[in-house]
């Protein structure tokens, strides 16, 4: 930002022109305040989305049952069954026509597939099932049938990051094996449930053992070492950087897409706000058991501290009084007076006060009176409400370091509201756009940004102001900004 406009971030309202401010006797600067800009820390819950592939889970899977799932082979089996029948009068008894009866049944490929909170594993099961040597009359005949076995899986996380999966299975023949046979249906379906049921257990024993496998934790581990970081909120004027110290991760769910799940995960973090040189990473600590997420992930608290440096006030303070110095001051019982400024010192003095010293001389044009240099220091206490960005001063106080023979008639203009009021003037303005241009750069600074391992993205949704203070390092008004934010890691 340009020196004028950081200047604003003071704006320090009109109030240096108060009246009946009193002469005190000549004395030295003000003493310099060491206090420092203290900014809270917060507490966050920053979402941290994490995936892992369940491509491994499919492949296991597919390892683990074999794609012909059972066979069928029945010798002399009655195909149909003996009848009485009548002929011509005569009851006559039908033979009995026997068959054999082979088949196969084998299974598709495993498909994945997320709804909601669960994971559907799909296996379609084909079975084709012939009789053969009929009656010694046909050679064949022949009939398919088709089943889709369903198991739904609930993915839970224990307390160590380690997934397990409660698993129900149900099927269903989409077309029931039998064989339609000289005007009869021979099914097949019983003896085809029976064998079904020790797919169906092998299918319950694999599921929850292979999803166990799933290397979730090292995922989240690695986030979670990678989190303990500092970002960088504005580049200079000043350099701002909120460092985030994880304290915990919470756990609310996951969903799937393709063969990817994606855990929807909190971390709440400590956040602190520094100004200047980028502080140093907090140390790492183990990756805590797991929690329950508590609340919409995504919540960032933090402060922004818009601090005016007192050396960007000086040339602003000095430009005003230049200004003002080309027509003469008018004090009751003097008259006119002409003035020439010098120097300009402004610093924070005990008790949250503003200092500002100014080196001038003054000259009477009623020559019967001498003329006088030095230095008068006006401190005040500068004060705004909150959630307003325009400031005032109060108990305003003026002393001089001066010749002592011109003192008073450099107190008396001091005092003057033409004085008092060039400074307040060139003090009082309201930095809302640089308040702005600083949240705009902020924004900039954490949309998308990258650090590390880490990708950082943040919007800002709500600001408030808080209490001007003038402390020994600037004119410091805290900004609390809350908003929303994420994390993710970088691909490997």
């Amino acid at each position: 930002m340009a020196s004028g406009r950081n200047a604003a971030w003071a704006v320090l309202v009109a109030a240096f022109a108060l009246a009946g401010c009193k002469k005190d006797a000549p004395a030295g600067p003000p003493p310099r305040a060491q206090s420092t800009i203290e900014i809270p820390p917060q507490s966050s819950v920053i979402a941290v989305p994490v995936t892992a592939d369940l491509s491994a889970l499919g492949t296991a899977l597919e390892r683990e049952g074999p794609r012909t799932l059972w066979t069928i082979n029945r010798k002399d089996e009655t195909c149909i069954a003996s009848e009485r029948v009548k002929v011509a009068f005569v009851k006559l008894k039908t033979p009995r026509i026997e068959c054999d009866i082979v088949g196969r049944v084998t299974r598709g490929r495993l498909t994945f597939e997320g709804r909601g909170q669960q994971i559907v594993v799909t296996m379609p099961i084909h079975a084709e099932v012939r009789a053969q040597d009929i009656g010694g009359v046909l050679k064949q005949e022949t009939a398919t049938a088709d089943a889709q076995v369903r198991a739904v899986v609930d993915i839970a996380l224990n307390r160590d990051w380690s997934p397990r999966g409660t698993v129900d299975i149900r099927y269903d023949w989409t077309d029931p094996p039998h064989i339609d046979f000289l005007g009869q249906r021979i099914e097949f379906t019983s003896e085809a449930d029976a064998r079904l049921k020790d797919v169906v257990a092998r299918l319950e024993r694999s599921l929850p053992r292979e999803i166990a496998k799933v290397q979730l934790r090292g995922e989240v581990e690695r986030l979670w070492k990678k989190a303990f970081t500092s970002l960088q909120l504005n580049e200079s004027n000043p350099p701002v950087w909120m460092r985030i110290a994880p304290q915990e991760l919470q756990y609310g769910g996951f969903t799937l897409s393709g063969k990817r799940i994606e855990l929807q995960l909190g971390l709440k973090a400590r956040t602190e706000t520094f100004v200047g040189d980028r502080p140093a990473d907090p140390p790492a600590t183990p990756l805590p058991p797991l929690e329950e997420l508590d609340g919409e992930p995504g919540k960032l608290v933090f402060f922004i501290p818009v601090i005016a440096d007192y050396a960007q006030l000086e040339p602003v303070i000095a430009e005003a009084l230049a200004k003002r110095a080309q027509r003469p001051f008018t004090l009751p019982g003097i008259g006119a007076v002409d003035a020439r400024f010098g120097k300009v010192e402004a610093y924070g003095a005990p008790g949250g006060r503003l200092a500002v010293g100014v080196t001038f001389a003054a000259t009477p044009r009623d020559r019967t009176i001498g003329s006088a240099s030095g230095t008068v220091w006006l401190t005040a206490r500068p004060v705004n409400a909150r959630n307003s960005r325009k400031v005032s001063f109060r108990d305003l106080e003026i002393t001089g370091d001066t010749d002592r023979a011109g003192a008073d008639l450099l107190l008396d203009l001091a005092n003057s509201p033409g004085f008092s009021q060039t400074i307040a003037r060139a003090l009082a303005q309201n930095f809302e756009d640089d308040y702005d241009e600083l949240l705009a750069k902020i924004e900039r600074a954490i949309d998308n940004k990258r650090e590390g391992d880490l990708l950082i993205r943040a919007t800002i949704e709500d600001v408030q102001t808080g209490r001007l203070t003038a402390a020994g390092q600037g004119l410091y008004l805290p900004v609390r900004g809350t908003g929303t934010a994420s994390i993710t890691l970088a691909p490997r």
